[in-house]
């Protein structure tokens, strides 16, 4: 059937949008999927700084519950392309690099792919403003504030005026 993915229970509940029977909400978190998260570790492959870099990111894209085993390589290939970006953007920034225009030119356009690669992969990773924006994450449910004596005896109506 076409047509829109179907959102995550969790979120329907955090939008207040339970149009499913109990029944129904209790069958769609049995079968809902999710990746382990107990061997986020870099690649092999990635030099030390980038490592360092790779936990750093890792630890908070896990504290708010977005990263798992699945997303070891995206955010290597991320941090691979960060750092190829910043390499050609500092040779483009040397005062000598205007000289040769067929060398500026070339590097201008690799400049622009690797900008365009790692934007694409800092969005699917949530690491941008526009992505975080777009992701919605089940909040905590909170839990009820205790009643007072006086509410607990007379009800919530105490002290208000119809």
């Amino acid at each position: 059937m076409a047509g829109r993915p179907r959102k995550p229970i969790e979120i329907l509940e955090f939008e207040g949008k339970t149009h499913l029977t109990k029944e129904e909400i209790e069958e769609r978190k049995k079968t809902k999927i999710v990746a382990p998260a107990d061997k986020v570790e870099p690649p092999k492959y990635l030099p030390k700084k980038l490592k360092d870099k790779f936990s750093e990111i890792a630890n908070e894209l896990l504290e708010i519950g977005i990263m798992t085993n699945l997303d070891n390589e995206a955010l290597a290939r991320y941090l691979v392309s960060e750092e190829n970006y910043q390499k050609v953007s500092k040779t483009l920034l040397k005062p000598k690099a205007i000289d040769n225009l067929d060398q500026f030119d070339k590097l201008s356009k690799i400049q622009e792919r690797l900008f365009k690669q790692t934007r694409a992969a800092a969005t699917d990773l949530g690491l941008s403003i526009s992505s975080r924006g777009k992701l919605v994450l089940p909040k905590p449910k909170e839990k009820p504030k205790e009643k007072t004596a006086e509410e607990a005896l007379f009800g919530a109506t105490i002290g208000k005026r119809a």
